[in-house]
């Protein structure tokens, strides 16, 4: 899993060294469980947010439950993150909703919309993409959001919808703390699948220290929120579930920071 560290984290105000994937730490291992598209009441969202494990909750902004859902993850105990509407290369834009972040804007229109869309989501301390496969792609788009992130204080998780994501490069550029998604539980919608997701999730945790993944509310998210209930006891077992800030954390300082 790669992790940008910096020596000043706005949000978390410590120091971290830089960690690369050759040299992970020897220390327990941690999974960070993310789940996206909350926001508009989808389906799964009482199932999930009930799941006995510390989640990071994208809330989509501008919708009919935003603060709702933001507000009942927060008070859960579960960290909230802006899941940023993004332009993909393929679909319509009516897909992503108000506020969305699109490639004819200006930079001062990106700029207006990303800012409100952070005031819009109560106690969101991160960000990640909802689609968004052509504009993190996009250095110049992809510049004035992370340049956004770095004056609020925000760390950014690149959902990784395209290979050809410039966000690594730009967050190093910037200082702005930076993960990445390392699979998806629900990109197909069957049990099956996510079942299979989960234990290839299982089989990460072996070989690496820290491991992200991602799943959504939504069309499955009622057998997404079944599957995570029935594997958070066996996810336990191997590492321990954190919130992806925990991970910027010196393992000694994480007791102080919950």
């Amino acid at each position: 899993m790669k992790i940008l560290m910096i020596f000043t984290f706005l949000f978390l105000n410590i120091a971290s060294p830089m960690l690369s994937e050759a040299s992970q730490p020897t220390g327990p291992k941690h999974v960070a469980i993310v789940i996206d598209d909350f926001g508009n009441d989808m389906k799964g969202t009482k199932e999930i947010l009930s799941l006995p494990i510390p989640l990071t909750v994208a809330v989509m902004p501008f919708l009919s439950t935003t603060k709702k859902d933001a507000e009942l993850a927060h008070q859960k105990g579960h960290e909230v993150i802006l899941h940023l509407p993004m332009e993909p290369l393929h679909g319509k834009k009516s897909w992503l909703g108000p506020g969305a972040i699109t490639s004819e804007l200006s930079d001062e229109e990106v700029r207006d919309r990303v800012i409100k869309a952070i005031e819009d989501v109560p106690h969101a301390v991160g960000m990640n993409n909802h689609m968004g496969s052509k504009i993190t792609a996009d250095s110049r788009i992809m510049r004035i959001i992370l340049e956004v992130c770095q004056e609020k204080g925000l760390y950014y998780l690149d959902s990784k919808t395209t290979g050809k994501s410039v966000v690594e490069k730009l967050a190093s550029e910037l200082g702005v703390p930076y993960l990445e998604n390392e699979l998806f539980f629900d990109e197909q919608y069957t049990t099956s699948h996510i079942v299979r997701q989960a234990n290839l999730l299982l089989n990460r945790i072996e070989d690496d220290t820290d491991v992200i993944a991602i799943g959504h509310v939504g069309i499955a998210g009622d057998k997404t929120a079944a599957v995570l209930r029935q594997y958070v006891p066996k996810v336990k077992e191997k590492a321990k579930a954190v919130t992806l800030s925990e991970l910027f954390l010196h393992p000694e300082d994480v007791t102080n920071f919950q």
